[in-house]
């Protein structure tokens, strides 16, 4: 079986952990939609959690043998999301008051990697959709920095809730973008 890659960062076995990731941020991010009476709280250690889980998944991706090309971003983005979660994990206090920052700074970094998908990977047929991938999540990272300096928590807890879901469903558009393919 030969497999080819057709995107920036090639194609690896392990795709279907960064589509459960995704389905898992799909179902918390919409799980906190439809009850935010469960509190900022909760929704800041359920978060942490995930990301925790999407950081391993990445660092499981760059350290396996047949680790795809731009390893070293799976690997930045995999520390970056571990550390964020644990942070957000660890001290409630904490994440209640920094929460928007956090998610303002993944969202920043990720509309940056898709920036570098889209112009880094060549000019493939989708690239445009990398770049506007990009630019949305440059603009949510935006939003949670407004939203944060405003400490308006409702603000806040619906685009936390979009956000999510909005990731989990980048995240498995790009595992599937990821599997590998049989060539005949």
């Amino acid at each position: 079986m030969k497999t080819q890659g057709f995107n920036y960062f090639g194609t690896s076995r392990y795709w279907w952990l960064l589509l459960l990731a995704g389905i898992l941020l799909i179902i918390g991010g919409f799980a906190y939609w439809f009850w935010p009476a469960a509190g900022y709280a909760v929704a800041s250690v359920i978060f942490g959690w995930l990301l925790v889980l999407t950081g391993v998944v990445q660092l499981c991706v760059s350290a396996g043998r047949n680790r795809p090309r731009g390893w070293g971003w799976w690997l930045a983005g995999g520390v970056i999301d571990v550390f964020v979660g644990f942070m957000l994990v660890s001290n409630v206090f904490l994440a209640e008051a920094v929460l928007p920052y956090f998610l303002s700074f993944v969202f920043l970094y990720a509309g940056l990697m898709a920036f570098v998908q889209a112009f880094g990977g060549g000019r493939g047929s989708g690239w445009w959709l990398y770049l506007i991938n990009g630019i949305l999540l440059v603009v949510i990272s935006g939003f949670f920095l407004c939203g944060g300096y405003f400490q308006e928590m409702n603000m806040v807890s619906f685009l936390a809730a979009l956000a999510f879901v909005y990731w989990g469903f980048i995240v498995s558009a790009f595992a599937y973008d990821l599997r590998p393919r049989r060539i005949e």
